[in-house]
């Protein structure tokens, strides 16, 4: 799959562009017009995950999407700025060569937590939406072991080409997909087989994982001030509910709102209920 190329059956690409901001070449998904709304996806994620929620959010709002760098159709100009305090300056510079003042940050997953370290940046006030957000390191033993072996995982330059070899590209897929908890429909799923066959933005993946680190984000979660949205699917098998309700309770003005029978992507199985909620948020 070339990165650069492949938009023709993409979700939303009639609404995508290029856009080059040092070091990056940005994929960017623009609709609507009205207050500006950033929408940030996580580990391994492109905007195809926002073809359901992007289009309800832009009936009223002028909403942005973006790959992270080196994932989906971001080209990363360098792997050495995936941590979290390096891509949220990056897409603040984004945003500033754009333009772009956003009102609300959606975020998902790991995203949620770039939501977060991003509005800290912006000088303007905004509020922050976290979907199934992954504001703390993984538990018990693999608060350990994971990073280690991600950076492992890394540096090693086969470990891209194995994670895409074996068995069909579907299958790989609904494989992943299934471990989150989600259900999602076809369309979407060979989608996903393609990102998942498509070995830069593994390696990129890998590379983010590698050197993200939460412990900071969550230590200080009670300093945050930003009025702040969790939602959290309850059979999400991914982050459990329990991180959103605990950094929400730690905020000064957060919100935790959990939805019933919906796993990680759970802006995917039910936009519509996510948008719902979401309108429905008063700060």
């Amino acid at each position: 799959m070339d990165r650069a190329r492949d938009l023709s059956d993409w979700p939303l690409q009639e609404h995508s562009r290029a856009v080059r901001v040092k070091p990056h070449t940005w994929h960017v998904v623009e609709m609507g017009t009205g207050p500006t709304v950033l929408m940030l996806l996580g580990a391994g994620g492109s905007t195809l995950s926002w073809a359901g929620l992007l289009p309800l959010n832009a009936k009223h709002h002028h909403v942005v999407a973006v790959d992270l760098p080196g994932q989906g159709f971001t080209r990363a100009g360098t792997k050495a700025r995936l941590a979290l305090p390096t891509m949220a300056t990056d897409v603040k510079a984004l945003l500033e060569d754009q333009g772009w003042q956003p009102t609300m940050i959606i975020g998902h997953s790991a995203g949620g937590a770039l939501a977060l370290q991003l509005a800290s940046l912006l000088e303007h006030p905004v509020r922050v939406v976290g979907i199934n957000a992954a504001l703390e390191p993984f538990d018990g033993i693999a608060g350990w072991l994971f990073p280690i072996m991600a950076k492992m995982l890394a540096l090693n330059p086969f470990t891209s080409v194995a994670l895409t070899m074996g068995g069909s590209a579907m299958g790989r897929a609904r494989g992943l997909i299934r471990t989150t908890g989600s259900d999602i429909p076809e369309e979407s799923l060979r989608c996903y087989a393609k990102l998942f066959s498509d070995r830069g933005h593994v390696d990129s993946t890998l590379q983010m994982m590698a050197q993200w680190d939460v412990d900071m984000l969550a230590a200080r979660a009670f300093t945050v001030k930003t009025p702040t949205l969790l939602i959290a699917g309850d059979a999400d098998q991914t982050v459990p509910p329990a991180v959103s309700k605990r950094a929400a309770e730690a905020m000064a003005f957060g919100i935790y709102s959990e939805l019933t029978g919906l796993g990680h992507l759970a802006h995917e199985e039910a936009p519509d209920l996510v948008a719902q909620t979401i309108a429905q948020w008063q700060p």
